[in-house]
């Protein structure tokens, strides 16, 4: 027989384990809900917004979507259709955890605003003052007779202006069509072994442009990553737990997948005519672009490797709307959110014009700020958002936007690569317009 004082002992042990294991596993907390007239929406036509959404899974174009909306710090709306995997069944729920791939980029311009508060960085000092590596770096105008490219100096080294609006000039091994981008792809650059050996390899590969002079979606997220390493002593992933994940209570958002929470995360998947036009899973024996989130990455990136579910990224959104801050938590200063939600962009810094006619980044209508696109005037793009209204997506489909004038964010969150009628693209615009026409009392 165990003696009393002994199993009291044993049974206050056993009360410790299970509350540090519950701790260890603590569940995102989550936004409190609202009646959406309450915060000046028509529930008849959140509905309609809803549908809408569904519209994409009952037409067999995504296999689930998961979407949230919130106003004043309440959500009036969560929503989640469809399944988190066709192969298993298992149906899209408020924990799936999903492949945010670009949507990385405005958690790392949050990392970077952290040591921007410290005093590490300022805006237009070089990069060349963290990375030396990049103190050769060449600008190509050409490529000669022979198909080598032609180089020239810089003007000036890139600078973390530059680098936190994607105008210093870097390449990405997104296009088959130049040979920077060909460089990155060759060389492996977002599969080096490390950030380290991955800023090495980018200071042999010129840059497509002198710095500060086009806008052109590049590697600067994840050579940001790489600073945060040098400036802080931690590594990206750690530092990003410390100062943005834990203390926001983003407790299923990471570089990792626990082996415990693996059966959560969604599927992905591609339409297109080599599918016979059905949804096809890609695994990460399939594709390089899938990755084995139940193993430590290579490569942390802060450009596209992160995993989260849509109540952790809500309260990012909801952390950036209180100018810093969550439940008595403050994260950021009001200056620093204010930096990343003003374009950065230099007046001679322009992208190439959309295919389909849309206003360039960096024209009257759409600038750039800290790593996420800001609508200057959102009438000449066909939104119906705030002026200020900042946002960006991942290649999986997540996409956001915060729109500071309205006090409002939003959340869609499905995992299938671009094309087809229901990629990303073709959510965003119609889930703007179906959210702003459901805002039937904007004072309230």
């Amino acid at each position: 027989m165990v003696p009393r004082r002994l199993a009291a002992a044993l049974g206050a042990t056993a009360l410790l384990v299970l509350a540090l294991s519950s701790a260890a596993q603590a569940e995102t907390p989550v936004l409190a809900p609202a009646a959406p007239e309450a915060e000046g929406f028509s529930s008849a036509k959140i509905a309609a917004l809803n549908e809408a959404m569904h519209r994409a899974v009952d037409q067999g174009e995504v296999a689930g979507i998961s979407t949230m909306l919130a106003r004043h710090g309440k959500v009036v709306n969560f929503d989640a259709y469809g399944k988190q995997s066709i192969a298993t069944g298992a149906p899209m729920t408020r924990d799936t955890i999903f492949r945010m791939y670009s949507q990385t980029k405005p958690l790392t311009a949050a990392a970077m605003m952290v040591l921007f508060e410290q005093g590490k960085w300022k805006l237009d000092e070089p990069v060349t003052d963290f990375i030396p590596e990049f103190a050769k770096l060449k600008v190509m105008t050409g490529l000669d007779g022979n198909g080598q490219p032609i180089l020239e100096d810089p003007k000036h080294p890139p600078t973390m202006r530059e680098l936190m609006t994607h105008s210093a000039g870097f390449g990405y091994g997104l296009r088959s069509d130049d040979y920077v981008d060909k460089q990155f792809q060759t060389q492996g650059v977002l599969r080096s072994n490390g950030l380290q050996a991955m800023v090495d390899k980018i200071a042999t590969i010129p840059l497509l442009y002198q710095p500060g002079t086009k806008w052109s979606y590049s590697a600067a997220v994840d050579i940001q990553g790489y600073v945060v390493e040098k400036l802080s002593g931690q590594t990206f992933g750690e530092f990003l737990q410390t100062h943005l994940f834990r203390p926001l209570g983003m407790n299923d958002t990471g570089f990792v997948v626990p082996m415990d929470k693996a059966p959560r995360l969604a599927g992905v998947y591609v339409k297109n005519e080599q599918t016979g036009n059905k949804l096809f899973e890609i695994t990460p024996q399939l594709s390089p672009m899938v990755q084995d989130f139940t193993k430590p990455p290579l490569l942390e990136s802060g450009g596209g490797g992160s995993v989260s579910t849509i109540d952790d990224y809500a309260r990012f959104c909801q952390m950036i709307l209180n100018h810093g801050e969550l439940d008595g938590v403050r994260v950021l200063s009001p200056a620093s959110v204010a930096q990343i939600e003003t374009n950065a962009l230099e007046p001679t810094a322009m992208s190439d014009p959309a295919p389909d006619g849309r206003p360039a980044i960096g024209s009257d209508a759409l600038g750039f700020g800290m790593n996420v696109m800001v609508f200057k005037d959102p009438a000449k793009i066909g939104s119906p958002v705030g002026a200020g209204t900042i946002t960006w997506g991942g290649a999986a489909g997540t996409w956001f936007w915060i729109d500071p004038k309205n006090d409002l964010f939003f959340l869609g969150m499905i995992q299938r690569f671009s094309g087809g009628n229901a990629g990303m693209e073709a959510l965003i615009l119609p889930s703007q317009k179906l959210v702003y026409s459901a805002l039937d009392d904007p004072a309230k």
